[in-house]
């Protein structure tokens, strides 16, 4: 096991503890980016940005028996001037399979993955337009997965300074500080399927298919 004392943490951002997080929707999100959910009372998932290029709102990270494999949902026209909402997946491109097949290559001797997979094999058997339905979906998902019950709503409009009482984490959990520097995380090492180092913040998808009900204490741990 990887000390967690190689990893630099932040300080708690929440300092007074808002009662609400404005947060934008991740790919299968990351354990920083779940643990800053259970964090809060409310949730706000910001639905009028426009789309980032090279971020986890079309990206997630799992371990294989090789490497940490990225995975990621190809768009049609992706920039930076996009509505989030508007953002078409390209389904030209096999990405669906090719994901699947390497979440059960990653995950499929893992303890609770026959427990857990049907729910997002689904989820692959279905054709998606919008990246932004898709993330939604998996989140909600992902949350029912390890038992948490967090109140999610859309934003109405586009706030540069939000209200007194958000904190803001928008686009400040990104895959470059993926693995050295985390907003809400605390790396607590897990039995994970390959290797003998921990290797923190993969997707949630790590944690509940090594895990499954203790996915949850893991979080809160932090």
């Amino acid at each position: 096991m990887l000390l967690l004392e190689k990893y630099q943490l932040q300080p708690d951002p929440v300092g007074t503890n808002p009662v609400q997080l404005l947060i934008e929707l991740h790919y299968l999100p990351s354990l920083d980016y779940i643990t800053g959910l259970m964090q809060f009372q409310r949730v706000q998932i910001e639905a009028h940005e426009h789309y980032q290029k090279q971020s986890y709102r079309n990206r997630c990270y799992v371990l294989t028996a090789n490497k940490v494999d990225v995975l990621t949902v190809p768009v049609v026209q992706g920039t930076h001037h996009h509505p989030i909402r508007e953002l078409q997946i390209d389904n030209g491109q096999s990405w669906q399979l090719r994901h699947w097949r390497a979440i059960r290559g990653a995950y499929g001797k893992s303890p609770f993955f026959e427990y857990y997979a049907p729910d997002f094999d689904r989820i692959y058997q279905k054709r998606w337009t919008f990246l932004f339905d898709l993330n939604y979906e998996l989140l909600t998902i992902c949350l029912k997965s390890i038992g948490a019950s967090i109140s999610l709503n859309l934003t109405d409009c586009y706030e540069k300074a939000p209200i007194e009482g958000l904190f803001d984490a928008r686009s400040r959990i990104n895959p470059k500080s993926r693995d050295s520097s985390y907003v809400f995380y605390k790396p607590v090492p897990y039995q994970q399927n390959f290797g003998f180092d921990f290797v923190p913040n993969l997707s949630i998808l790590d944690l509940v298919f090594c895990q499954g009900p203790m996915a949850k204490h893991f979080l809160s741990s932090t």
